[in-house]
């Protein structure tokens, strides 16, 4: 077996990712004897727990568990084994690939490598398998990736080279940032924090929620929040949310009354309060003065405002 997570090759030709087996399968009380593919593996554990060991003539034997969202990458010729105990299943979703030929009007491994450090990274990574926890990016890859190799009727496509490359530069990057020291993992809890606000501020969600999403204690997140930004997870919520709200009253004519539902405050008369005390003036007053709006639409909005007034 050669050392390593991929063969040398992938860097020395232009070659693309070759699926050679993919499939769903739910385990219960299973004990695979140990074999070998000559074909990169990723075992990915959608539910459950199971146990993989591995062994070689250069290395002694080992064994991980994968809990759901968890999944191993393999070395081709690594010899291995599956194991699920009695009563405990596991679901899991493989897929085997090597090495293939060019495919036309798509870019190979080796030359995505020459543009991404991530990638380049992990092909010349030297253990012969990872265990990486993903954040639900690699699965719902995995599953178009899979749905479009298992297109019927089908002859393959560019997509199935594009979602192999998104593949491959997700788990580099999940690679890297397993890496980090204690620093740049707060960046990374940051990182993944904002983004989740910036995905989901339209929604009723609070701090709590947001730990959650990012495996945090709340307690903890709020500190490294505060440490990062200068200001709490709230503060930043609000400014996001009244930033979101200024835009869509300048941009755009969306009723006054409908703009809560966009940015995720409350009812309709609770954001006409919430706005003015952040803002400064009315949503009313500040469309008035930054979005010319014709004046049969201006009646209807101060229609509004003096009715949640009273």
């Amino acid at each position: 077996m050669q050392a390593g997570l991929f063969k040398r090759e992938w860097l020395e030709r232009d070659a693309c990712a070759l699926a050679t087996a993919y499939y769903f399968k739910q385990w219960d009380h299973f004990d695979m004897p140990f074999h070998r593919h000559d074909a990169v593996e990723i075992m990915y554990a959608i539910s459950g727990v199971c146990r993989i060991e591995m062994e070689s003539d250069d290395m002694p034997l080992r064994h991980v568990e994968l809990k759901k969202g968890e999944f191993i990458i393999l070395n081709a010729d690594l010899p291995h084994r599956l194991i699920v105990e009695s009563h405990t299943p596991c679901r899991m979703l493989n897929i085997e690939f090597k090495a293939g030929g060019e495919r036309e009007g798509s870019a190979s491994v080796r030359q995505l490598a020459g543009q991404d450090r991530d990638l380049r990274s992990l092909l010349d990574a030297p253990a012969p398998y990872l265990v990486l926890k993903d954040s639900s990016d690699v699965y719902q890859t995995l599953k178009m990736l899979v749905l479009e190799l298992d297109g019927l009727g089908k002859e393959p496509g560019p997509m199935i080279g594009l979602l192999f490359h998104q593949l491959l530069i997700l788990i580099a990057r999940l690679h890297r940032e397993s890496a980090c020291d204690g620093s740049q993992q707060h960046d990374l809890y940051m990182n993944k924090c904002l983004q989740f606000i910036h995905h989901n501020y339209d929604r009723d969600i609070q701090a709590k929620d947001i730990a959650a999403a990012v495996n945090l204690h709340h307690g903890y997140l709020h500190r490294i929040f505060r440490a990062r930004l200068g200001q709490s997870i709230t503060e930043y919520l609000t400014e996001l949310r009244l930033e979101k709200a200024k835009m869509l009253l300048r941009q755009t004519d969306i009723p006054i009354a409908d703009i809560c539902e966009y940015i995720g405050v409350g009812s309709r008369e609770y954001f006409h309060a919430w706005f003015k005390k952040n803002a400064g003036v009315t949503p009313v007053k500040y469309r008035s003065e930054n979005n010319g709006i014709d004046r049969k639409t201006m009646r209807a909005e101060l229609a509004f405002s003096k009715d949640t007034l009273e």
